[in-house]
């Protein structure tokens, strides 16, 4: 009887295991669908220029590098918060453009391609949208026709980067300066 009554209760016990562990994964894919959803669609350089031609908008590009510890602080501190998030993508084309990659872009008549040289070489697109300037995580701000808004260099708190982004999807920078607009002559 002892062994019928331990039978019973050790298939019992494992049944409930099994099912609380089918209950978890579950809990555990679901979140991660969740939190999918919630990330940012980031673009390469091509897919941005081609959207901007079917649908005007003007394009952030987050000029970084894999060893960067600034640009993996701002992916995941700044550009996740669901404030900054929804601003970027209602009005930019958000463009990842590692400063270091090898792939040749091919854009507005001209072959953007690496060059050795510093710590890794440099990608001479992020060169020329940095004016020569590189340092990283670095944002660079185009308007609707590909012309350069501002480039801002340096990590930015989701405090910090909003006004920024405002400043250049709002057009402040046809009136004001980033200075002037920063300093709260609004």
């Amino acid at each position: 009887m002892k062994k019928i009554i331990f039978t019973v209760l050790a298939v019992f016990l494992i049944g409930a295991f099994n099912g609380y562990a089918q209950t978890k994964a579950v809990t555990v894919s679901q979140k991660t669908e969740v939190a999918d959803a919630d990330e940012m669609k980031w673009y390469t350089w091509e897919e941005a220029v081609a959207a901007n031609e079917k649908e005007p908008r003007k394009i952030f590009v987050d000029v970084y590098t894999g060893w960067c510890g600034w640009c993996k602080v701002m992916d995941k501190k700044t550009f996740p918060v669901p404030e900054v998030r929804k601003y970027i993508e209602a009005n930019f084309y958000p463009v990842k453009l590692d400063a270091e990659q090898k792939e040749d872009i091919v854009w507005n008549g001209n072959t953007f391609n690496w060059r050795p040289g510093g710590r890794n070489g440099i990608h001479m697109l992020a060169y020329s949208l940095l004016e020569g300037k590189t340092s990283y995580p670095t944002i660079v701000y185009l308007n609707e026709k590909m012309e350069r808004i501002m480039i801002s260099p340096g990590y930015k708190t989701p405090e910090q980067f909003l006004p920024e982004l405002k400043y250049a999807a709002e057009e402040h920078y046809t009136t004001k300066t980033w200075e002037e607009y920063s300093s709260g002559k609004r």
